[in-house]
């Protein structure tokens, strides 16, 4: 199977996606129906500071808790409108930003800050042009708006219309957020529409019930559960646990002068997909194959260029005195482990 492919189904009766580059398994998307979805919004009502931490828990609807970073110019009782950023760890409140964004495909609408701007993965200037002027055709609002890198030679009237839906999902939620009791005011986007809306290349898509199982997709799954990836130059092992995402490379049986340099650099572009369709996030830790400290920025080059274009925030925050690399992840998603435990 060459190419792109978007295989949208089901794991049991939880929906799920699987964008597929030449047959294998690039990205993975699985909702869990535990927890709020990254994304959704809620009306949610102080409940007390936390001051060490200088923040708010929050309540949600359903007894659920909240917690927001910031806890200036707040008070118990009083509403407020947050947006879930990221799955929360066992036992902890759902992690909230006050800094709500309304996304889709072409179009993200942002409250608060006024100015139409293009994404600048989009470079030609006769296109940032077109955007422009299709997009001060339509915005109605003194909101913001940013035109997202899918719009590049998109048809006009889809974006228009996506800007338009935005605008008005933005107005009905924004108009709600005064309430005495916490309510939900949007779900979050499910794999499908989260698929629609990211994987935005050309693709061919596969919706036909069942499209796991005969595509190989479950396959791949099976595979993805353990730690081991095999890299080429080597294997490395990228593992979960409470605290922390480790990750030990190794060379396997190559012991050439320059099998660790190999070894490391095929793991720096391995990396991001490997975390990615196991869905691990947080603080990571990699421990590279023993190499000289001249290699290390080598390495680290490496790993800049392979999570430049990854879809998940992270932040490359460098070598540990013990030789170790740090990284830090939004978590946006379950690990894929603990996702499939429920199913």
């Amino acid at each position: 199977m060459k190419g792109r492919t978007i295989v949208l189904d089901h794991i049991g009766d939880v929906e799920a996606a699987a964008l597929m580059v030449d047959g294998k398994i690039d990205d993975l998307l699985i909702d869990d129906t535990d927890a709020p979805r990254p994304g959704a919004i809620f009306r949610a009502i102080c409940d007390r500071p936390i001051k060490g931490q200088g923040g708010m828990m929050l309540r949600l609807p359903d007894g659920d808790t909240a917690f927001l970073r910031q806890s200036k110019g707040l008070r118990p009782g009083q509403s407020m409108l947050v947006q879930v950023t990221g799955y929360a760890e066992g036992g902890k409140a759902v992690p909230v930003t006050e800094r709500v964004l309304f996304k889709s495909r072409f179009a993200i609408i942002t409250p608060g800050k006024p100015g139409i701007n293009v994404s600048r993965q989009i470079e030609d200037e006769d296109e940032r042009n077109r955007l422009l002027e299709i997009a001060h055709g339509v915005m109605e609002t003194e909101h913001g708006l940013i035109l997202r890198s899918g719009c590049e030679g998109a048809d006009e009237d889809e974006i228009a219309e996506d800007i338009a839906a935005m605008q008005d999902l933005a107005e009905a939620v924004l108009g709600d957020a005064e309430g005495t009791e916490p309510e939900a005011l949007t779900e979050g986007d499910g794999p499908h529409i989260l698929a629609w809306r990211e994987w935005t290349s050309t693709a061919e898509v596969v919706t036909e019930a069942g499209s796991f199982e005969h595509l190989g997709v479950m396959d791949q799954i099976e595979d993805i559960k353990t730690a081991r990836v095999d890299i080429g130059e080597g294997y490395m092992f990228v593992e979960g646990t409470q605290a922390l995402v480790a990750v030990d490379v190794n060379t396997g049986g190559d012991t050439s002068a320059g099998a660790a340099l190999k070894a490391n650099l095929a793991a720096a572009r391995a990396l991001p997909r490997a975390l990615r369709v196991r869905g691990l996030g947080g603080q990571i830790v990699v421990d590279f194959a023993p190499m000289s400290k001249a290699h290390r920025k080598q390495v680290e080059q490496s790993l800049r260029a392979s999570f430049k274009n990854d879809p998940i925030e992270t932040s490359l925050v460098g070598w540990t005195q013990m030789g170790l690399f740090e990284l830090q992840r939004k978590r946006e998603r379950l690990p894929l482990v603990r996702t499939l435990r429920g199913l």
